[in-house]
């Protein structure tokens, strides 16, 4: 079972039965959180598509991240974050855009050490960004999979709050 799996499945079911949909764009991930979305049955019906954007000139090409932002912070940063979110939410045209980026390790990069983690998520009634200090003991493997579960929770609890809210 895929790290986030049950968030996974609730988030799927709930944007379904309101009819919406999410996209996702990763970077520290590099796939897993497209890969626990479509480990559910029928995520097809909610999820339209994922970008792996593992490089920053790829983060600004296809995801439309300011390409200052990236020269003024790197990769590594919340704004970043956010811009990925709402840039494959646009591209991919989807209510809902997922995005992670940070640093796995083992060695820090732009100036911030492994663990460093941040992850958003945009909607149609604006975004969030959680920012993770992860306790880089755990590995590569360890970090990734904690901005797995945390991205999936946060679209969980943002897109129930949304939802919620319109009814």
């Amino acid at each position: 079972m895929p790290d986030g799996a049950r968030d996974a499945a609730a988030l799927l079911a709930l944007l379904g039965a309101a009819g919406r949909t999410l996209a996702v764009a990763e970077s520290l991930t590099g796939g897993a959180v497209a890969d626990a979305l479509v480990a559910v049955p029928g995520a097809s019906a909610s999820l339209r598509g994922a970008v792996v954007a593992y490089a920053s000139d790829l983060k600004a090409t296809l995801l439309d991240v300011p390409a200052e932002l990236l020269a003024r912070h790197g990769a590594v940063h919340p704004d970043v974050a956010a811009a990925m979110a709402d840039g494959v939410r646009g591209r991919l045209g989807a209510d809902y855009g997922l995005a992670t980026t940070g640093v796995a390790g083992p060695d820090p990069q732009d100036g911030h050490r492994p663990g460093t983690v941040h992850v958003a998520v945009q909607g149609p009634w604006g975004g969030e960004v959680r920012t993770l200090d992860v306790d880089p003991s755990v590995g590569r493997a360890g970090i990734r999979a904690a901005a797995v579960r945390a991205v999936l929770a946060l679209a969980l609890r943002r897109a129930g709050d949304d939802l919620a809210t319109e009814r």
